[in-house]
């Protein structure tokens, strides 16, 4: 079983590396992302190693699209499950073949659905009149792509209502309580659509939820491969996309499902999915990336007052907006060091806010941490920072996106995956 966080230890080790590496530190260099990519490697790898071969891994662009990381996923094997045009693009400039591209989207337009036809991609329909339009424009073309549609399984919602989509309603797919009926129809309407994709949601979903929702919809995709084979039907469901949502560990000192673990509840409760009749399809983004990346942020003041202390940092909610605008919800640990990046210890007698440098009262990261004594110089290093951190970045105040280093455990050095943005590129992008 592969670890499930980096150590602090790790952590600190690399950033005392990365302050004598002349070429990776400037004086602008106030946050570091850093992405440890034998991590990203081993979860790719243990994700192969467990499912069956014939599965396509298509990792979710949305939870990380720096393109040097897609470059480098393209190599290991996987695929790329985009959510937008742009991200489309990004995965077919990193590389991906376009029989390794699974397009989802609730809002696509004629013309996007006419380009993944056109470019034979994996296509998931995410409703009755998306189906309608894909079969208008397959009148006129001819495509390679493979179909699928999104059922909404409406197996109720997680701890964290704004990453859950499987509740009753839902923006999000078909929903099958009331539409059974209507979706057997659109497989004996259309022989084109061979698929189906299932997805209950990201963190706060509990994986016997995620299953329930899979099982649910196997059954109905059982019952229409009967109905399609007893009306001597041209097409029967031949791909099944189970989606991702496998939830992560943000604290270190719990253990989350792993995926061994996942994969034999799967196997228990949805046996069908594996006795070769259907190909899978997985679209894992927060499970592959989020405890790859962790940050550093120097500590340019601390403000000390009577029963509490402020650290005044450099990212907050332009990087971490879900924690800083749901911070119930999300947690991420903080560790304290110096500024040769050595571990603090103790305990310092009040606790502190970590706040961060936006124009507003909310860019908190942080209350109520009890830390080591921090210091003007020192840095924090924010764990588990690997996913939708940077893909959600804030424009708010035109901060500028702070560097992203990858860097291997065999002592290779660091690789800039991104440079800092420059204030050129910034009024470029407000041009």
């Amino acid at each position: 079983m592969i670890q499930s966080n980096l150590s602090k230890e790790d952590m600190s080790s690399v950033l005392s590396k990365a302050f004598k590496d002349k070429t990776l530190f400037s004086p602008d260099d106030t946050a570091i992302l850093f992405y440890n990519l034998n991590f990203i490697q081993e979860k790719i790898s243990d994700l192969q190693n467990l499912f069956p071969e014939s599965a396509l891994h298509a990792i979710a662009v949305k939870a990380n699209p720096l393109t040097k990381i897609l470059a480098k996923m393209q190599t290991f094997g996987v695929g790329a499950e985009v959510a937008s045009l742009p991200e489309f693009h990004l995965a077919e400039m990193a590389g991906f073949a376009p029989e390794t591209i699974v397009f989802d989207s609730p809002c696509k337009t004629k013309s996007e659905i006419e380009y993944a036809l056109k470019a034979g991609v994996h296509l998931n329909a995410d409703s009755f009149d998306e189906l309608d339009r894909i079969g208008e424009i397959l009148k006129t073309i001819r495509s390679k792509s493979i179909v699928g549609v999104r059922i909404n399984p409406q197996v109720g919602t997680g701890t964290i209502k704004s990453t859950s989509v499987a509740g009753d309603i839902s923006k999000f797919g078909i929903p099958v309580n009331d539409n059974r009926e209507k979706i057997i129809a659109c497989f004996l309407k259309y022989d084109w659509l061979t698929g189906v994709h299932v997805h209950i949601g990201s963190q706060g979903c509990p994986v016997p939820l995620v299953i329930e929702g899979i099982r649910k919809v196997l059954d109905l995709a059982l019952e229409i491969n009967e109905r399609l084979k007893l009306n001597s039907a041209q097409n029967r469901i031949e791909t099944f996309d189970i989606g991702g949502g496998l939830p992560v560990s943000y604290h270190p000192e719990i253990q989350p499902v792993s995926m061994e673990q996942y994969l034999a509840m799967l196997k228990t409760a949805c046996p069908e999915l594996f006795n070769g009749q259907f190909r899978l399809i997985t679209e894992f983004g927060r499970y592959i990336y989020a405890n790859s990346g962790w940050v550093a942020s120097k500590v340019e003041y601390v403000k000390r007052e009577p029963g509490y202390t402020i650290i005044m940092t450099h990212v907050g909610a332009d990087l971490f907006l879900r924690k800083s605008y749901n911070p119930a919800d999300w947690h991420h640990h903080i560790t304290v060091v110096d500024k040769n990046g050595n571990l603090k210890t103790g305990t310092d007698a009040t606790k502190y806010i970590v706040a961060g440098p936006l124009c507003f009262a909310s860019d908190v990261i942080a209350r109520d941490l009890e830390l080591p004594v921090v210091e003007e110089g020192d840095y924090i290093l924010i764990h588990d920072a690997g996913a939708y951190t940077l893909s959600m970045w804030s424009r708010y105040n035109s901060r500028q996106m702070p560097k992203v280093a990858g860097y291997y455990t065999e002592n290779k050095g660091f690789e800039i995956l991104k440079d800092r943005e420059t204030k050129e590129d910034l009024y470029e992008f407000w041009s």
